[in-house]
């Protein structure tokens, strides 16, 4: 159909809320990248700049996460400038539920949309991206080809383990056993077996309600500290574990997160946080590398680059890489006089 120009010179009427986002997904989990019109935040350090948005902006946040602009499981964040001299951006991430901690489909994503629309210059055959986030500073390194970011694989926050095989009552589970660790969030790690679970997309209402159980029976029944900060310390979600569905992975992880949401993702936290595990266990050496599929079978890689520590605990430096696709371009409006302009949700 031919529309009349006219559309083209269409503005927004003065008074509404203007939000440039560049969209993207990583691994079939999205990822609203928003390039403009999110209030600055003031502060040294993103966790900082988290807590004023978390006490100021939340209404914003719903309104480009929740229905009728997002969903459920949309996923975003805001693009800042950087809080150290190592970065050359800062970036907060949000969800259903909140503002993250730290996202590894979002370093993936974000440095491929960044990189991609020419924020920064595409260097073949690398271009090395630094990025300040809550939980830390991350190098991300593009392969580059043709002016296309192909891969993107970054050096993610120490993870740690914080209890291997503990156990908790799970009402309507029964007494389950997880592993707790940190990969830039905590999560609590269950084997699908254990609680009857088939990491398929057709099992996912109930990937989800086991996943809100265990998380809540974990979180009422232990503290969950960070040793350095905090505003670090809480459980972010579950994160199931099974078999592998395709050839030349070695697993399938499923992570339920903030309010109920599914990752499409292998979870880049969560591959961060079974490195950990893993090593912890002897399983996974300095240098070796897993390969973990999704829900969707996308797939991220992971790696041990090195050992460290973390406050009393022993940690890696993980490495986790996997790849982005931009969907759209997106002019977010929302009109003062929308009786649903803050957001709500529908499951």
């Amino acid at each position: 159909m031919n529309l009349p120009d006219r559309w083209r010179a269409w503005r927004p009427p003065a008074g509404w809320i203007r939000i440039l986002s560049v969209d993207a997904h990583v691994g079939g989990e999205p990822l609203r990248v928003i390039m403009h019109g999110f209030p600055d935040l003031e502060g040294n350090a993103v966790l900082q700049r988290r807590r004023e948005a978390i006490e100021r902006h939340d209404a914003l946040r719903r309104a480009v996460m929740w229905e009728p602009r997002g969903h459920a499981d949309m996923y975003g964040c805001v693009v800042m400038p950087p809080v150290t001299p190592v970065a050359d951006a800062s970036v907060l991430f949000m969800h259903n539920e909140g503002f993250s901690t730290m996202c590894g489909h979002g370093v993936i994503g974000v440095v491929t949309v960044l990189i991609e629309t020419g924020v920064f210059q595409a260097d073949e055959p690398e271009t090395v991206i630094g990025l300040d986030t809550p939980a830390g500073f991350v190098e991300a390194t593009a392969r580059v080809e043709g002016g296309r970011v192909r891969s993107v694989e970054f050096v993610n926050v120490p993870s740690f383990v914080l209890d291997l095989d503990a156990e908790v009552e799970v009402p309507g589970l029964g007494r389950v056993r997880y592993d707790l660790a940190f990969g830039g969030a905590f999560y609590a790690y269950v084997r699908a077996a254990d609680v009857g679970l088939s990491l398929v997309p057709e099992e996912v209402g109930r990937i989800v309600g086991a996943g809100r159980a265990v998380k809540r029976a974990v979180a009422g029944a232990r503290p969950v500290r960070h040793p350095l900060d905090p505003d670090l310390g809480f459980l972010y979600g579950t994160i199931f574990v099974g078999p592998a569905r395709g050839p030349g992975a070695g697993s399938r992880n499923v992570c339920v997160f903030a309010d109920g949401e599914v990752d499409r993702s292998p979870t880049g936290t969560g591959v961060s946080g079974r490195l950990a595990l893993h090593h912890a266990r002897g399983e996974v050496d300095v240098g070796e590398t897993i390969v973990v599929e999704s829900l969707v079978g996308s797939r991220f890689t992971g790696s041990v680059a090195a050992r460290t520590t973390v406050g009393p605990y022993p940690a890696v430096v993980p490495k986790v890489g996997g790849d982005a696709h931009i969907i759209g371009r997106n002019e977010i409006l929302i009109d003062p006089e929308d009786p649903f302009r803050a957001g709500f949700l529908i499951r």
